[in-house]
């Protein structure tokens, strides 16, 4: 991926991993919008990088999703890459007791139809640039799942899954598909679920700058799918060279 010169939004870009690249990118020169629902937190990131931009966004809903495409579109028409990274994790017990359907709904909403809906509202836009990306924030976890989280790692194997369909359909577009896969990061996110953890494992989280240093240095490579850090050990286990030689007999290269 071209690391400068890029018109960039990124999903859930206030806080996390969606923060982290905000600044990352802005660092490197490029134009950088933020989209979340919550505005404060925005507004704080914004606030730190002077020049970054942000616009309120509910990836749970599809009429906000339409009219930011619309908004962001119209307002920075050199738009060239945009990153799904916006994510939902709950722990859910189903063999405990009934699960609260609307937790799960908001994960399926955010994590599924949320990229879904992005990808389908700005890939046009993105189809008309000489060169674009789009990034898929997925997770370690769509290879071999954390039981605690059930839903939040089926969605993110949707997400791969997803991917892999998505960049065969573009290949012979001026569109890049990329997957990024963070191993456990430490963010906000992280401390909300941590106790959920089994207390057997022994992996601890990834510090967030770290993290985004070493996805930095990835998608500035020539690869398509980025398993980052510990990610690549779960990738390794659970995506083989075999798997991708069968997925291209079976959609004729």
């Amino acid at each position: 991926m071209q690391m400068t010169g890029n018109t960039i939004f990124i999903t859930g870009g206030g806080s996390g991993i969606g923060r982290g690249l905000a600044e990352a990118f802005h660092k490197l020169g490029n134009k950088v919008i933020i989209g979340g629902r919550r505005r404060e937190v925005l507004a704080e990131t914004a606030a730190a990088n002077t020049g970054v931009e942000l616009i309120t966004l509910d990836t749970a809903n599809r009429d906000s999703i339409r009219a930011v495409a619309m908004d962001v579109t119209s307002r920075w028409p050199k738009l060239n890459v945009v990153i799904n990274n916006a994510g939902v994790q709950r722990p859910e017990d189903f063999a405990n007791a009934p699960v609260e359907e609307r937790d799960f709904e908001q994960e399926i909403e955010t994590n599924i139809y949320g990229v879904l809906r992005v990808t389908n509202a700005f890939l046009p836009h993105l189809k008309q640039q000489a060169e674009a990306t789009l990034i898929n924030v997925s997770s370690g976890l769509a290879f071999l799942p954390l039981a605690q989280f059930p839903v939040y790692c089926a969605t993110k194997a949707f997400v791969h899954s997803f991917t892999m369909s998505l960049r065969h359909q573009l290949r012979g577009t001026s569109v890049r598909v990329v997957e990024l896969a963070p191993p456990w990061v430490k963010t906000d996110l992280d401390a909300q679920h941590r106790s959920s953890v089994p207390s057997g494992n022994n992996m601890g989280p990834m510090p967030l700058p770290d993290f985004i240093a070493a996805a930095m240095q990835d998608l500035a490579s020539d690869q398509d799918e980025l398993p980052v850090a510990g990610a690549k050990f779960l990738y390794s286990a659970g995506v083989s060279d075999k798997a991708k030689d069968v997925f291209r007999q079976m959609n004729n290269g």
